[in-house]
C-alpha cells in the first residue's frame, strides 16, 4: 500500500535485490522458500539452488524486484522458517556473481567468422556447430551476459538458456 505524505500518496521504490539463503537440503525447503515470496505478490525474477560444501546445506541465491519494506518483511518470514540457517541481502554489499548462458545462434558462412571473434573476446566456448547454427557457452556477471547477448542479437538468436544468478559475498 502506498505511504501518504503530505495529503499525497506516494509509490514505495521497488529495487532489485540479490539475496542468499543458507538452508537445510532436502524435501519442501524450496516450496516454502518460493511460496513466502509469492504470497507478498511479487515475482522471482532469478533463483539458483545447490548444494554447499556441507552436503546436508544448500545456499539459495533469490534475485528480486521489490520495495525495501516488503523485502524486510520476507527475509523476517525467512528467517523463521524452521529450515532457514542464514538469510542475507548481498545488495549493496560487496559481492561477485555469476551466471551461465547458453545461447544458439544462426549462422552464415559469411557471419561465422564474426560470431567465433564476439566468442573470443567474450572467453565464451563453442559447444555444438551445425551448418546453421552454433551453440555458445558463456559466464560472468549480469552485465557481460548482457552485452554478449546484445552483440549476438544482430545475427539471429534463436535460443536463450540461462541458469539465474549465483552469488556470494567477497
Amino acid at each position: 500500500m502506498p505511504k501518504k505524505k503530505n495529503g499525497q500518496t506516494q509509490k514505495r521504490k521497488i529495487g532489485r535485490h540479490i539475496i542468499t539463503a543458507l538452508v537445510e537440503n532436502h524435501f519442501g525447503v524450496l516450496a516454502h522458500v518460493s511460496g513466502l515470496f509469492s504470497a507478498r505478490g511479487f515475482n522471482i525474477a532469478s533463483l539458483a539452488v545447490g548444494e554447499t560444501e556441507d552436503p546436508t546445506v544448500s545456499r539459495m541465491t533469490i534475485v528480486v524486484e521489490a520495495d525495501d519494506r516488503t523485502l524486510e518483511q520476507v527475509k523476517k518470514q525467512l528467517n523463521r522458517l524452521i529450515d532457514v540457517i542464514k538469510v542475507v541481502e548481498l545488495t549493496g554489499k560487496d559481492f561477485i556473481d555469476r551466471e551461465l548462458i547458453l545461447v544458439k545462434v544462426k549462422i552464415s558462412s559469411k557471419t561465422r567468422a564474426e560470431i567465433i571473434q564476439i566468442v573470443d573476446v567474450f572467453d565464451a566456448k563453442i559447444v555444438q556447430a551445425t551448418d546453421q547454427t552454433i551453440t555458445i557457452e558463456a559466464t560472468g556477471d549480469q552485465q557481460k551476459t548482457q552485452a554478449f547477448l546484445e552483440l549476438l542479437e544482430k545475427y539471429g538468436i534463436a535460443e536463450v538458456v540461462r541458469t539465474g544468478r549465483i552469488a556470494m559475498e567477497r
